[in-house]
């Protein structure tokens, strides 16, 4: 096939040259020891960029999340999150397997959490209610479509927890798009959090890793827990330098992928057989449904693979094209014309 655009995920970027040429020469130690400096540097790196204390380099932000819940809460607790959270729906149970905690789902508006809803959904002390000791946020927040929760709202939502006792973990595995899209500092939005995650993998483009960061503290907790799920890496400096590089030089160029996938979506909702909400396109993500008379989705997505674009079929009905740096403009036009040509056969 000559050309292939894919859209699944901005999970399939490729590492840039200049992250290639920081991973050969990366300086290197053994990182569970402490002495892999290009490691330390991406940590400092890291909670400087997000206002926190220290940072910890994991090998995917599961892994960051599963770590923050571990360091957080006890056996038996409860954990509040928003309903399709990917903490919640996507890390295999993680919550429950790993820490032994109870997970408890709370509705959002397109992922959004409402901290009304967040004050309503905690209980009084009683011998049957098992002890509420955190508040997971996503944002942006993937399935409600890369929406993205504001600084005002991560605060509102935060006060309601620190006053209820309960820490507050930030799935922000696109936190630099959100910061992006409000024309914020990512330490803004992260400010109000206990612990933070996010990834390099994704729309920063590094081939590995994500992060997590917090007081310094909390963080040496959390590295024991990353030690006893395996994460303990060596010269982990080779994956490190990617970091380094995303973070340094990816971040700005993350509103051109905002503007690719609204030029998608723009394209896209005037297809008959797709319904789109425009108003959830807000970074780079778009999720829209066709109609069942038309197609379900596992069909669209195997026909449009075959016409050279990628995508996911999330639902029954329901498909996620998300943008990347390895998407052009172009790329987007070709995308829609080969929508279009599905819809006209």
């Amino acid at each position: 096939m000559e050309r292939v655009v894919d859209l699944r995920s901005d999970t399939v970027t490729r590492p840039t040259p200049e992250m290639r040429r920081a991973m050969a020469e990366a300086e290197v130690g053994d990182d569970v020891y402490r002495e892999d400096p290009t490691v330390r540097r991406l940590e400092e790196l890291a909670a400087e960029k997000l206002g926190k204390e220290a940072g910890l380099f994991v090998t995917s932000g599961t892994m960051g999340n599963q770590v923050a819940v571990l360091t957080h809460t006890g056996r038996g607790d409860e954990v509040l999150v928003e309903s399709s959270s990917h903490i919640f729906l996507f890390e295999a149970g993680g919550i429950a397997l790993l820490s032994g905690a109870q997970p408890r789902p709370i509705p959002g508006r397109h992922g959004i959490l409402d901290p009304e809803e967040v004050r309503r959904a905690l209980r009084p002390p009683n011998i049957h209610y098992p002890p509420t000791s955190l508040l997971c946020v996503e944002n942006t927040h993937n399935r409600g479509g890369g929406t993205v929760t504001t600084v005002q709202r991560m605060r509102e939502l935060a006060s309601v927890a620190h006053q209820a006792g309960l820490a507050v973990h930030l799935d922000g595995a696109r936190i630099f798009n959100a910061a992006v899209a409000l024309g914020v500092e990512a330490a803004e939005l992260a400010g109000p959090a206990d612990s933070v995650m996010f990834c390099l993998s994704k729309g920063l483009a590094a081939p590995v890793g994500s992060v997590l960061v917090g007081d310094r503290e909390w963080i040496e907790r959390a590295r024991k827990w990353r030690k006893v799920l395996g994460g303990g890496l060596r010269q982990a400096g080779v994956l490190a330098a990617a970091g380094i590089v995303a973070l340094e030089k990816m971040v700005d160029r993350l509103a051109e992928d905002h503007a690719n996938a609204r030029l998608l979506a723009e394209g896209l909702v005037e297809i008959p057989g797709i319904s789109l909400d425009l108003d959830t396109v807000q970074t780079n993500i778009v999720i829209f449904d066709l109609d069942p008379s038309w197609m379900d989705a596992s069909t669209f997505a195997g026909r449009l693979a075959e016409l050279g674009v990628k995508c996911g079929a999330i639902g029954p009905q329901q498909i996620r094209m998300v943008t990347h740096k390895d998407v052009s403009r172009e790329d987007v036009q070709y995308a829609l014309g080969a929508v279009r040509r599905l819809a006209r056969e």
